[in-house]
């Protein structure tokens, strides 16, 4: 969706705006890719790909203190949530100094980015004339293929959108056509949980599902295109997965590693049969899975590799085994 603020100035469709902010992390990795990292003026406080990003000024913070265990965080989330707030804040200060012609947000989830709504608040009384709002909100892996192509004609360069977003999809469906015929029959190929979040337990949606079956598993829990579910403990015990794999939304390896027991401590989870098997794996599922940007083909990736349980050597690591001593 792109939105214009009444009093906005469009760039014409020919031209690239000199100044782009983009408040979402897969956008910013979006806007790199296409070859326009050097009109970037602006980022999240979350966007660090590539790593060079860092340097430039952000203009978003948390409104929760971002610390302490998954439970905690929720619990702040909830609240911020349950009083009609967004869980992020535009710096307005930081907005008015980079002086941006377009703004790449999000509405898909008020937890992963600032929404469009509170952005289009904050430039109407700051920015004159109005930048202009793109905002992608992306449920499937279709739909990141497509935000892609709409974001490059937005930044006036549609033809790099669309050779960017072949390219993905060829990788993808290349790295598919090998993982399903090495997964041999449906029926034969190993059930896959995603785990989002670990208290309370959120199970992959959106694109996940997709994702998990084009590396030859069968997905489980969670639906194409639709939220992540938040589910009991007593579902995911019956499901038994052969594999499991904890991809906290917005922790690194680490951090997943230090709140595992979250997970582990639940009755019952030795019996599981990928616990059983040493099929548990902790992904960086900060940087990858969900961010829905072109570093979906390396989650893509991720998943072939846990599937056939073969990390590659190679730092720094985007996944490990789970070793409980």
């Amino acid at each position: 969706m792109t939105r214009k603020i009444p009093g906005s100035r469009r760039e014409s469709p020919a031209g690239i705006p000199r100044r782009i902010a983009s408040l979402l992390p897969s956008a910013t990795e979006m806007v790199c890719a296409l070859g326009l990292g050097d009109r970037l003026v602006l980022r999240s406080h979350e966007c660090d790909h590539p790593e060079w990003v860092e340097a430039l000024p952000y203009g978003t913070s948390p409104k929760y203190e971002p610390d302490g265990t998954s439970y905690q965080i929720d619990e702040r989330v909830r609240a911020l949530v349950q009083e009609g707030l967004s869980v992020y804040r535009v710096n307005s200060m930081a907005l008015r100094r980079a002086m941006p012609q377009v703004i790449v947000t999000q509405e898909q989830c008020e937890v992963c980015a600032v929404p469009a709504s509170e952005v289009e608040a904050a430039v109407a009384e700051l920015l004159d004339p109005a930048p202009r709002i793109v905002s992608l909100s992306p449920t499937r892996l279709d739909d990141i293929f497509e935000d892609i192509r709409r974001l490059a004609g937005e930044l006036g360069v549609p033809d790099r959108g669309g050779v960017l977003a072949r390219e993905l999809r060829g990788r993808m469906a290349k790295l598919a056509d090998e993982a399903l015929k090495r997964a041999g029959p449906p029926a034969s190929r190993p059930g896959v949980l995603t785990i989002e979040w670990l208290d309370p337990l959120m199970v992959g949606g959106n694109w996940m599902p997709e994702l998990v079956e084009m590396a030859g598993g069968r997905n489980l829990l969670g639906t194409p295109g639709e939220h992540s579910p938040f589910v009991e403990w007593s579902a995911l015990r019956e499901l038994d997965p052969e594999v499991i794999v904890v991809l906290p939304c917005g922790f690194g390896i680490e951090r997943t590693r230090d709140e595992i027991e979250a997970l582990t401590s639940r009755p019952g989870w030795n019996e599981l049969t990928a616990v059983e098997q040493d099929r548990v794996a902790l992904v960086d599922g900060h940087h990858y899975f969900n961010r829905p940007g072109p570093r979906i083909v390396e989650s893509l990736e991720i998943l072939v590799e846990i599937l056939r349980g073969e990390r590659p050597a190679g730092e720094p690591a985007r996944w490990e085994w789970l070793h409980v001593e």
